[in-house]
């Protein structure tokens, strides 16, 4: 019997948590809270979840400390809440490596709906080639495994930023437009903004930059992103 995904609503407000966990288990999905940012890092660290909604704004230790540590220890997919329609936050949570973003007040449908892409992408992959593997230049992408390599060496992403760069790398002589990005990651009509899509392809540049990959992802002006060379050269 397949095991239904665990989903760790963390949120001050009990309210919204009692909320969210009702809708993820109508759903079909397995849902537990936490009170605040301490607690959900003691329950992760007892039994990991398959994805986290975080709330940015808690008392304690507030929601993007808590994706900060989560990501020096892994890339558990995350989802963002804030009660602040606010560009700057929404650039830095996403660069901070959440997944995705919503904005309070929300529609627990519209909750459950990227909750559920987000899954769909970690953990039921489209099939792999016959090794699993995509390449170029120095970029592999291993499709069975949801990992990356520069030139051997891992670099570690979100489950967004593989499937970008999967996109890229199965037709690496097209441009995609960032819509077109958008429907192929969440499906068509998913309300995700452009400017969601340039963060993650900026924090895509800055892992890879780390290990010598500033040609990773090239921009056309006006139009979107299309697959660099891969060769390591400047950007």
């Amino acid at each position: 019997m397949r095991r239904m995904p665990n989903v760790l609503v963390v949120d001050d407000d009990p309210h919204i948590r009692q909320l969210l966990v009702f809708a993820l288990e109508k759903a079909g999905l397995s849902a537990r809270e936490a009170e605040d940012g301490e607690a959900a890092l003691t329950q992760i660290g007892q039994a990991s979840p398959d994805l986290v909604i975080l709330d940015i704004n808690m008392p304690k230790l507030d929601g993007l400390e808590v994706c900060r540590r989560l990501r020096a220890q892994g890339e558990l997919p995350i989802l963002f809440l804030s009660s602040r329609d606010d560009e700057i936050d929404r650039v830095l949570g996403i660069e901070l490596g959440a997944d995705d973003y919503v904005v309070k007040p929300f529609s627990p449908r519209e909750v459950v709906a990227r909750v559920q892409a987000i899954l769909r992408r970690a953990r039921a992959p489209t099939p792999p080639a016959a090794d699993g593997r995509l390449a170029q230049g120095q970029l592999t992408l291993d499709q069975e495994s949801w990992t990356a390599t520069w030139s051997g060496r891992e670099v570690a992403l979100t489950v967004t930023e593989f499937g970008i760069l999967k996109i890229l790398i199965g037709a690496p002589s097209r441009v995609f437009t960032r819509d077109a990005i958008i429907d192929r990651l969440h499906g068509p009509g998913f309300a995700i903004t452009d400017r969601t899509i340039d963060s993650h392809v900026r924090n895509l540049r800055s892992k890879f930059a780390a290990f010598g990959g500033h040609d990773v992802v090239e921009t056309r002006a006006g139009v979107g992103y299309r697959l660099g060379p891969c060769q390591g050269g400047a950007a």
